[in-house]
């Protein structure tokens, strides 16, 4: 591998690695950005008494999110239908603000930057209210 970065960038012009830096910044922060909501969502879920280790298994995660907000489990067969999916993930998203004890403003955030609000309910303060669907 670095035998392969040495040979490209002694064959670049200068462009060529500036743009391979470039995008190995990018990819890191990209990584560390998954590895931050990763470990966000699996507090969160540990928050809420699931299986932390739940959040990094496809499908199931959002099975888990419908058992913490108080929805039916079936709910995670609507999240393929087109168009359903959307509403379903903002009455989620909505639901997930409520069993936290936070309001319309983290509910939004989850919505539009759930990168960064879901590391906030995993780490923050907030404490699972339970499921805000049986509220």
């Amino acid at each position: 591998m670095a035998q392969v970065l040495v040979n490209v960038l002694a064959q670049s012009n200068g462009g060529d690695a500036v743009a391979m830096i470039i995008g190995l910044l990018f990819f890191l922060i990209y990584l560390g950005l998954i590895v931050v909501v990763i470990a966000g969502g699996w507090q969160m879920f540990v928050k809420a008494g699931q299986p932390g280790w739940g959040v990094i298994i496809p499908i199931y995660n959002i099975y888990l999110v419908c058992k913490i907000v108080g929805r039916p489990g079936w709910w995670t067969i609507l999240m393929f239908v087109p168009l359903v999916s959307v509403i379903i993930g903002i009455i989620l998203a909505i639901d997930l603000a409520k069993s936290f004890g936070r309001g319309v403003g983290t509910a939004i955030g989850l919505i539009l930057l759930g990168f960064i609000f879901i590391p906030i309910l995993g780490f923050g303060s907030a404490e699972y209210e339970g499921p805000a669907a049986a509220m």
